[in-house]
């Protein structure tokens, strides 16, 4: 099977062929890390392609529903009407495949242990690709998505975005060439080869500058160095540096003495773990480098939430990804849309911070709409909600409804999800029909939470313990009856 894959953060995937597809000045370029690639048919995927045979058939499918989803509304993000954006992903089946194997390239790990990826996970991963495409070809992102990988050859593109930046491009394109200069040494520059030994390659070094042009002008020893040690000396892997340069590359560009410590003693004044700052920076690199205002307006909104200082710090360290939400066009709008479910929204936000970056209309209310829509009410909802916050970071296509449509064979009743919504988060084909299934053969009945949230260990204890009470109990009605039997004879 033949996908085409981009190459990113220094990921190495077997490539048939490489180099920069020229072609004529009128006809788009697809940037330089864009490269046919051979997905293998084999279902370990341990030799760092993906096979879509090595996923069931459902989930691929639920997949490229999600994949649609995301793009269509990075279409209408960038002022593309609904109409139109829902034409382009209906004649993108070859993008859209090539998206779903960018998800699989690098979430390769969760997929050969069967776990799902949630509706978050897949957001993280499409949503910045797409904006470095929307960067790069500017107002030809609708012909590279609906032709990829081969755009047509136009003067002009059918759906104007934006119009090009003459300034940009010059500036773009001096920024690339300076990064492939070759010195009277015969080598590349000082700090290209100094970021090719910490892992990076020359491409990724392009397409960070093609995104960012200032990168390719940043001195060694004045800029980035300095900061790459300060990083190490964090406790940062070295293994980690390409990705967080690749994330957020203006860190390196930052003063140590004038921005970069004040902004971390900042952050630690309002609780974020100094011990866990090499995890935090690796989470969200651009942390560091928003502005003071920023970080205040998103610690005073967590204020006005209800939330403790100590809770804020906790919320700060563990998802630090908070700090880039908008207050007003994300943070409260979801606040509020959370609280009129009844939600303790100070509770959910201690808890499930991520989910506060989810779209309202896009993943939001169509999982609320879904279970009103399958009985529950409000206040159901309400309560699933608060007992178990991840739940609405779940893709409803790919892993709330096929789960939904197995729970109805289980003879439990509905409260039970009430009760227990933590059984969307379970695997459904490693976890919970297999430990069902267990539950059937032994003809016990188990509380639905003992059945998915116990050990394989006290699992089983507890499946035994509920045969020997079974076996008990019948013994003893046995007995009850053989008595009654002999008394009748007596009689």
């Amino acid at each position: 099977m033949r996908a085409f894959c981009a190459i990113r953060s220094g990921q190495q995937i077997p490539c048939l062929s490489k180099g920069l597809l020229t072609t004529p000045r009128t006809r788009l370029c697809f940037p330089e890390r864009l490269f046919f690639c051979q997905a293998k048919s084999d279902d370990s995927g341990i030799d760092g392609s993906f096979s879509f045979e090595a996923l069931p058939t459902t989930l691929l499918a639920a997949e490229k529903e999600e994949a649609k989803a995301v793009l269509t509304l990075f279409l209408k993000k960038k002022g593309l009407s609904n109409a139109i954006a829902a034409r382009t992903v209906n004649k993108s089946d070859i993008f859209i495949d090539h998206l779903i194997l960018r998800l699989h390239s690098i979430h390769k790990s969760r997929y050969l242990v069967g776990r799902e990826l949630t509706t978050l996970e897949i957001r993280d991963v499409l949503i910045p690709y797409l904006e470095t495409l929307a960067e790069e070809h500017e107002n030809h992102i609708v012909d590279v998505v609906e032709n990829f990988p081969n755009p047509p050859v136009k003067e002009k593109t059918a759906v104007p975005i934006s119009q090009p930046n003459p300034t940009l491009d010059s500036k773009r394109l001096k920024a690339i060439s300076r990064v492939s200069e070759i010195g009277p040494a015969g080598k590349l520059r000082p700090h290209i080869l100094y970021l090719i030994e910490l892992g990076m390659d020359l491409e990724q070094i392009k397409a960070i500058t093609r995104r960012f042009p200032a990168f390719a002008y940043y001195s060694l020893e004045g800029k980035i160095k300095p900061v790459v040690e300060f990083l190490l000396d964090l406790g940062v892997p070295k293994s980690d540096i390409p990705t967080i340069i690749n994330k957020r590359p203006q860190l390196c560009g930052i003063s140590l003495s004038e921005n970069l410590i004040p902004t971390m003693t900042f952050l630690e004044n309002l609780g974020v773990d100094k011990k866990q700052w090499a995890e935090v920076i690796y989470r969200c690199p651009p942390l560091l480098t928003y502005s003071r205002q920023k970080v205040k307006s998103t610690v005073e909104f967590l204020y006005e939430m209800g939330l403790s200082a100590e809770r804020i710090g906790k919320i700060l360290t563990r998802s630090p990804n908070i700090i880039s939400y908008s207050v007003e066009d994300k943070l409260r709008p979801t606040a509020e849309y959370f609280h009129s479910l009844g939600v303790d929204v100070s509770v959910l936000l201690h808890r499930c911070p991520q989910i506060f970056g989810l779209s309202i209309e896009a993943n939001l209310k169509p999982l609320t709409e879904f279970f009103l829509g399958k009985g529950y009410s409000i206040e159901d909802v309400g309560t699933m909600i608060s007992r178990y916050g991840a739940l609405y970071s779940f893709s409803l296509s790919m892993n709330v409804i096929p789960k939904w449509e197995f729970f109805l064979t289980m003879d439990y009743s509905k409260s039970e999800l009430v009760k227990f919504p933590q059984y969307f988060g379970y695997s459904l084909e490693e976890r919970i029909k297999p430990r069902f299934a267990r539950v059937k053969e032994c003809g016990v009945s188990v509380l639905l939470n003992q059945v998915l949230s116990l050990s394989y260990s006290n699992f089983e204890k507890a499946l035994n313990k509920k045969m020997k009470k079974m076996l008990s109990d019948k013994d003893e009605l046995q007995a009850c009856s053989s008595d009654g039997l002999q008394q009748d004879s007596v009689q």
